[in-house]
């Protein structure tokens, strides 16, 4: 029997008829590719559990060689060698983060050591505050509703939540370098991102002939699908991160704040996190403006520069870099960033974005086809 013939009709044991072809291979089959599948995401997870310590330089090369690949095929189809391309477009990366590292580094350096010698005075400032708002209300609303141990337990607390945030500070100056592994991502990370960004066509062409030729079209569809929406998110939030950055930091220190760079900048970076870099940003600002200012006008200045921002990036910023491309819900994305954090720290963070972009695809092409089968439309096949 050739290949091609089809395979010999299954016959009925006690009648001799004919039931037509044998549907136990093609079962098998699709058992096998569920298993494959699922060895391949097991084995996938268990690599991340296993080397998670020594993947953050890989998963930064990677990312930065995916931002820049579109760059290195645009010079490549002007002529330039493309290992010539990912020479210079990852030197060029990497000296302007040097070169901010040179500017700013010097100025961060200052205020952060202005942050752990002034929070003493933060925290006493803050606990006299509280103290005369909960006085303030006893005139008000009686002593019976703001008694002393109420009084005593808002300072606690207030003094408490200072404290840790004193220690979380010394934490993140005295262990940064432990934690971003400096040295593995000045020195390893512009290696790897020149190798991956050298070979990401031949890299992409290679996973595309191990794909089943019967689900190709479908999976280069999903593919094209995730990676439109993975980069005009990537690409926008890195625009609004920059912005918003700028605005918060100049407006704060133009306020007077004595932090306002740190905080600015800080608010900026968090940015990436839907309303969390916003709300984060308000609180330091607020907190720090209420125990540095002596009147409310000069704290309502720092609200009110969140709340322009908040306005700016939700009806401007926001709608015409990003608008309905994303397709990335910020539910969504919040859950996908804490999830990866819980899951495997900052190298989760980093991954989170490009998972969630492709579980949401995946999840819109099968939904799609639900609502167009037999099954939702309650008919037979």
């Amino acid at each position: 029997m050739s290949l091609r013939e089809a395979p010999p009709p299954v016959t009925d044991p006690g009648g001799g008829q004919a039931l037509g072809p044998d549907p136990r291979p093609d079962e098998r089959m699709r058992r096998q590719r569920l298993i494959a599948l699922a060895a391949g995401i097991a084995l996938v997870l268990f690599a991340l559990y296993l080397f998670a310590s020594i993947l953050l330089p890989f998963v930064v090369a990677a990312l930065i060689a995916y931002l820049l690949d579109p760059l290195a095929d645009r010079l490549e189809a002007v002529g330039v060698p493309r290992g010539l391309a990912a020479i210079l477009l990852v030197a060029g990366v990497f000296s302007l983060f040097v070169l901010f590292l040179l500017l700013f580094y010097p100025l961060l350096l200052a205020q952060l050591t202005i942050l752990v010698a002034r929070l003493p005075d933060y925290v006493t400032a803050i606990r006299a505050l509280i103290t005369e708002s909960l006085l303030w209300l006893a005139d008000r609303l009686g002593p019976e509703l703001v008694d002393r141990r109420l009084r005593e337990l808002a300072v606690g607390q207030a003094a408490s939540m200072l404290g840790w945030l004193a220690g979380a500070v010394g934490t993140l100056i005295g262990g940064g370098a432990r934690l971003f592994n400096v040295a593995a991502l000045a020195v390893v990370t512009p290696v790897v991102a020149f190798y991956l960004l050298r070979d990401w066509p031949r890299m992409i062409a290679a996973i595309d002939g191990w794909v089943p030729r019967r689900y190709l079209p479908t999976v280069r569809l999903l593919a094209g699908e995730i990676d439109r929406i993975l980069a005009a998110w990537v690409r926008g939030q890195a625009i609004v991160c920059l912005l918003l950055g700028s605005f918060y930091a100049v407006a704060l220190t133009l306020a007077g704040l004595e932090l306002g760079l740190i905080v600015g900048l800080t608010a900026g970076i968090i940015s990436f996190i839907p309303y969390v870099g916003t709300l984060t940003g308000f609180v330091l600002g607020v907190g720090m403006a209420l125990a540095q200012y002596a009147t409310w006008q000069e704290v309502a200045v720092v609200a009110a520069i969140f709340v322009i921002g908040q306005t700016v990036e939700g009806y401007i910023i926001y709608p015409r870099l990003l608008g309905d491309r994303v397709q990335l819900h910020a539910v969504w994305v919040i859950f996908a960033l804490f999830a990866g954090g819980a899951a495997f720290g900052f190298l989760g963070i980093l991954l989170a974005v490009p998972a969630a972009a492709a579980i949401g695809v995946i999840a819109r092409f099968w939904l799609r086809r639900y609502l167009a089968s037999s099954l939702f439309h309650d008919r037979n096949p």
